[in-house]
């Protein structure tokens, strides 16, 4: 299951303006106006081809010194009869630095079910990643090259939301999931007001696409985060190869 939530609107689009400083992708510690999320849950449904096709939450949390982000999805209706997911996902980072350390994820999607793990090892700039069938209990170990710091999908969504969002800006950063490392490059597009279940915000369209690895023109992804300190992700839409996947916000749920 793509966890990836948009609404792409029908506004020209400016040339990418790079930001001062190196170009060089990177992951950058939080500012300091930048307020964690913890403890919030953000719930959303998930459409594909206008289908309703389940519900996702994404949630923050703490965990010891580092913070925890823990995503789950889960397929209704028509979708729920034809190919069933049950997904979670889990991420750990350190939030002094915005580095992930750990991830974790398991998938039951129609017959296929699978568990894995990957270690963020800093020392070895290796992503250590453990997988098992659930099927037929096969396992696989695999490790890949990572640079000194690195964000994961599912962190990565609070870590695009850190950044300064400015206007025509183009912001490049290293993301893995225990395959090779991708360089993933997020412009800012423009600002609109967006209407949910949850209310209507004044929001920011990002497009985050990947430059280099095993993602590379294999999609596009849009967020649009709300305008303010909170950056809430309202929306989101994957463009892929076999067709467009929704998540729009339907509340937030508080601790």
């Amino acid at each position: 299951m793509v966890l990836a939530v948009l609404l792409l609107a029908p506004q020209s689009i400016s040339a990418p303006v790079d930001l001062p400083g190196p170009s060089a992708s990177q992951v950058k510690p939080p500012g300091r106006n930048y307020h964690f999320p913890s403890g919030q849950s953000y719930v959303y449904s998930v459409e594909w081809r206008l289908i309703n096709a389940g519900v996702a939450v994404l949630q923050m949390d703490t965990n010891g010194k580092e913070h925890r982000v823990k995503v789950t999805g889960n397929s209704s209706g028509v979708v729920n009869m034809l190919y069933t997911v049950r997904d979670r996902l889990e991420s750990s980072f350190d939030p002094d630095t915005f580095c992930s350390t750990m991830y974790t994820k398991h998938t039951e999607e129609a017959y296929r079910k699978r568990d894995e793990q990957v270690r963020f090892d800093y020392t070895r700039k290796k992503a250590v990643k453990d997988a098992k069938d659930l099927r037929n209990n096969q396992t696989q170990h695999t490790e890949n090259d990572i640079p000194g710091c690195v964000t994961d999908v599912i962190s990565g969504f609070y870590y695009l939301s850190s950044l300064p969002l400015e206007m025509n800006a183009t912001y490049r950063f290293p993301l893995s999931d225990g395959a090779p490392t991708v360089d993933v490059e997020a412009h800012v597009e423009g600002k609109e007001q967006i209407k949910t279940r949850a209310g209507t915000f004044p929001t920011i369209r990002v497009l985050a696409t990947a430059t280099s690895g095993s993602l590379k023109n294999r999609g596009r992804l849009w967020i649009w985060y709300s305008d303010d300190a909170a950056r809430i992700p309202v929306q989101m839409r994957a463009k892929l190869k076999w067709g467009s996947l929704s998540f729009n916000l339907q509340r937030i749920d508080h601790p």
